[in-house]
């Protein structure tokens, strides 16, 4: 477990020296986490990551599947794999990490359920509106409606748990915005490659969704950009979940472990993107997860998150148009 007495997660004001030192924090949170568990968790997804991109377990089987209920039971048991099996590692070899309670198997339980919901759930408007303005509002309704179907029970779970110091550490409170926006830029290198490779381009920007509306209207870049910023949306469900939620409600049941399976669980929900954004995600995740236990605050990971995604928006649109 992290001691927090031992390891502050302080920002200086210069740049560099900024990211330096936060770094060097990130590098030491890592350091202290149990290494037994890091290794079963770099393990255990090694074996996933492998086992869905072989298989094709999310673009073949669980895409292809009939009914939204049989989707969800399938995103559930893939979830309960990545994000409940490190957990029994620890219940069975690191006892001193966890103290279980009845709300911690309730809340393991809930947590695969209700991403499980959130990816499986069909936007009421879907098939409602005809035409291609009913197409386009389902489209950019889809994820703000998936932001509410987490949202709701993630208040009632918050009023029931013991008091937090935030709403699943939305808050800006004592947060230094330098690092976060010196690991953007640190990122556009790696994006600039990226965006070089057949697998990214085939699947950014997500805008090629929309480009059916072109034709029918004088304004394409303002439907584009609501477009986006309902994508953007998408991250804050993201956020909330995984370094809110999955971070802030287990932590009280096993200290600072709880960011190695929620770097499992949200590798997961990867597997459907080309395989690199799959791995990153794992790294990106456990990244997020430390700097937003240290700091007791999503935010910043969030702003790290929306810049990401819409530099990859960017990245995959002038990629494929250079491409041409």
């Amino acid at each position: 477990m992290i001691d927090n007495k031992k390891v502050e997660f302080t920002v200086p004001s210069r740049n560099l020296e900024s990211l330096a030192k936060t770094l060097f924090y990130v590098r030491e949170n890592v350091s202290a986490l149990d290494k037994g568990l890091m290794l079963f968790c770099i393990l255990w997804v090694s074996i996933l990551v492998s086992f869905n991109y072989q298989f094709g377990i999310e673009n073949q089987w669980i895409a292809k599947l009939d009914s939204r209920i049989e989707q969800w039971f399938a995103l559930y048991m893939m979830y309960c794999c990545a994000f409940i099996i490190p957990y029994l590692f620890i219940i069975l070899f690191r006892q001193h990490l966890i103290t279980a309670s009845s709300s911690f198997w309730l809340l393991l339980l809930i947590a695969p359920a209700l991403f499980a919901l959130k990816v499986s759930v069909a936007n009421p408007l879907e098939n409602k509106i005809t035409g291609i303005w009913g197409t386009y509002l389902t489209v950019i309704t889809t994820l703000p409606f998936k932001l509410l179907i987490v949202l709701i029970p993630l208040i009632v779970i918050y009023k029931i748990l013991p008091k937090q110091q935030s709403f699943w550490g939305m808050t800006i409170k004592g947060l230094s915005w330098q690092p976060y926006l010196l690991m953007l830029a640190s990122m556009l290198p790696l994006i600039i490659f990226a965006s070089t490779q057949a697998d990214f381009l085939n699947t950014y920007p997500q805008l090629k969704k929309i480009a059916f509306i072109v034709p029918y209207t004088d304004y394409p870049l303002v439907y584009q950009l609501l477009y986006e910023i309902s994508y953007g949306i998408d991250f804050v469900t993201i956020e909330l979940f995984f370094r809110g939620f999955l971070i802030f409600s287990f932590v009280r049941y096993v200290g600072a472990a709880a960011i190695l399976p929620m770097a499992t669980f949200y590798c997961s929900i990867h597997f459907g993107k080309p395989i690199l954004e799959c791995i990153s995600s794992f790294f990106g995740g456990l990244l997020l997860g430390i700097i937003a236990h240290k700091t007791q605050s999503i935010v910043g990971g969030l702003m790290v998150h929306l810049g990401i995604a819409w530099m990859m928006e960017i990245g995959g649109y002038l990629g494929n148009l250079w491409g041409k």
